[in-house]
């Protein structure tokens, strides 16, 4: 079959059968190896998508693969009425990172955020003597981003997720990011947690400074209230340290984890202090699919090649001359940027439009980005890109916004 009746019939059947709600590209992905992709045409593309954070090792790494398909050749599946070896391992590793406490494994983001969700009403029931209702609400930032359930939707005060899915679930209200004055105002004797994320993502890579984050930390050791942190984007090593809060020096009292930690294969986890662990009991919180041997076994491998090839290290030292590559189009194309933000590899660069043309300017230009916050370009390379391939993408973009300035 030629490559353009493979390419047609693709297309017609997303148009015919998808549900389109998405607003995909005109691209179909075929094949993938490190830090590139090709599509159907056979046309290559640098990817520093990495399926939204996910694929944190690019695609393929070989390690990663044959992990898989062993474990695939063993054992798939057995549900939580059982252990496994692998969920048992991961847990552990994960608690030696993140610090004494349990965790609990399942399929995504936005299930791991609805679990810390269900933690602040445990930790509610319990600061309010066991009364229901009674202390319920969690704070949250202003161009946040935690999920498209109906939880992590309440927690997202942005019109293009809630709109049309109203009521959503109450007990939430809205500080401003940064702003530690506006969380404090907001806490009464209802509040149960402070939950945001270390960096947001869909937001428009915006920080949070390590300032900020400690006073949180203080807020809610001051009042009794749990800070929950989400990981889901800027975790699993993406800003060269583990979890992006370690930049803080702060420790959290729960965790959301999903994306980079599996590497491409679905999984999703939450690490919860052990102050607060002993909240879920058995009956309270499940999954079918979480914690699979499979899902374990392919988060392991991130784990080892993350240490192995000392992927942190690597991050932190190349983001350095990435970051200043990246700020010399800031100062080269002032008419088009107004500057870059985030941390290693997780990086928003703002332009003065609308970013979706310049996504599909990239595009047709060999780079795949996606966009965040309206008028945001973000770039999520592999953990393991190189230094020829960041200074690629930064080329790539340099020539687009130069072609932009001429025309």
């Amino acid at each position: 079959m030629s490559a353009e009746i493979v390419r047609t019939h693709t297309a017609d059947l997303y148009d015919a059968h998808v549900l389109q709600n998405y607003g995909r590209a005109p691209l179909t992905l075929v094949r993938g190896r490190g830090a590139k992709v090709w599509d159907d045409e056979g046309k290559g593309f640098l990817d520093f998508t990495s399926g939204i954070a996910v694929s944190a090792l690019g695609h393929c790494h070989p390690h990663w693969v044959e992990t898989v398909q062993k474990q695939a050749g063993e054992l798939i599946h057995v549900s939580n009425l059982f252990r496994n070896p692998n969920q048992g391992e991961l847990a552990r590793r994960l608690v030696q990172r993140a610090g004494p406490g349990r965790v609990f494994f399942c399929n995504s983001g936005a299930e791991a955020n609805e679990g810390l969700l269900k933690l602040a009403r445990l930790h509610g029931m319990r600061k309010g003597s066991g009364e229901e209702g009674k202390c319920f609400k969690v704070l949250c930032a202003e161009n946040a981003f935690h999920g498209r359930t109906f939880g992590g939707m309440s927690a997202t005060p942005q019109e293009k997720i809630q709109g049309r899915f109203r009521p959503l679930v109450p007990g939430f209200a809205f500080g401003r990011l940064n702003d530690l004055q506006s969380f404090a105002d907001l806490i009464d004797d209802q509040t149960a947690a402070i939950f945001v994320e270390t960096i947001q993502g869909e937001g428009g890579v915006n920080p949070a400074t390590p300032k900020f984050l400690r006073g949180l930390r203080a807020l809610c050791s001051k009042h009794n209230l749990l800070l929950m942190l989400d990981e889901v984007q800027c975790g699993a090593g993406r800003t060269g340290k583990f979890f992006a809060f370690e930049h803080a020096d702060v420790r959290p009292d729960a965790i959301g984890m999903a994306k980079g930690l599996g590497g491409g294969f679905p999984i999703g986890a939450i690490w919860i202090g052990e102050t607060s662990a002993e909240l879920f009991k058995p009956g309270s919180h499940g999954t079918t699919f979480g914690g699979t041997p499979l899902a374990c076994a392919a988060a392991l491998a991130v784990l080892d090649i993350i240490e192995k090839e000392k992927l942190l290290e690597h991050v932190t030292r190349e983001s350095v001359t990435w970051h200043a590559q990246l700020r010399s189009l800031v100062e080269q194309y002032p008419e088009h940027l107004v500057g870059i933000r985030g941390s290693g590899f997780m990086v928003g660069l703002q332009m003065r439009a609308d970013a979706a043309g310049w996504v599909a300017a990239l595009r047709e230009a060999g780079l795949l980005v996606p966009m965040a916050g309206g008028n945001v370009v973000r770039m999520l390379p592999p953990l393991n890109a190189t230094a020829a391939e960041l200074m690629q993408a930064v080329t790539i973009f340099a020539d687009v916004l130069k072609a932009k300035k001429i025309a």
